[in-house]
């Protein structure tokens, strides 16, 4: 068994190729595009074919996306629930 995880890590190493600083400098460049970055953090992340590192950067990438999502929504709804409750007191009848 222990040859066998020998042999599974020595050809994960010449086939594995880190990401160079241009792949990386693309990948960037592309996911900084507004609507097309977005898409393609899901085709990374979700893709098939795609460089181990750049997938888990991906996936990496939504979840933090998410979690501001969540964080933003939560912070307007705060902000809304301070500003309802600090002009309810107001009578807004403007007519005489």
């Amino acid at each position: 068994m222990d040859q066998m995880n020998q042999f599974n890590q020595s050809d994960f190493q010449q086939q594995y190729r880190p990401m160079t600083l241009g792949d990386w400098l693309i990948t960037l460049l592309i996911q900084a595009i507004p609507l097309v970055g977005f898409i393609m953090l899901f085709v990374w992340a979700f893709g098939g074919d795609t460089h181990p590192s750049k997938k888990t950067w991906a996936q990496a990438s939504l979840l933090f996306a998410l979690i501001m999502l969540v964080l933003v929504i939560i912070f307007f709804a705060a902000m809304w629930s301070f500003f309802m409750s600090f002009f309810s007191g107001y009578n807004m009848n403007y007519s005489s």
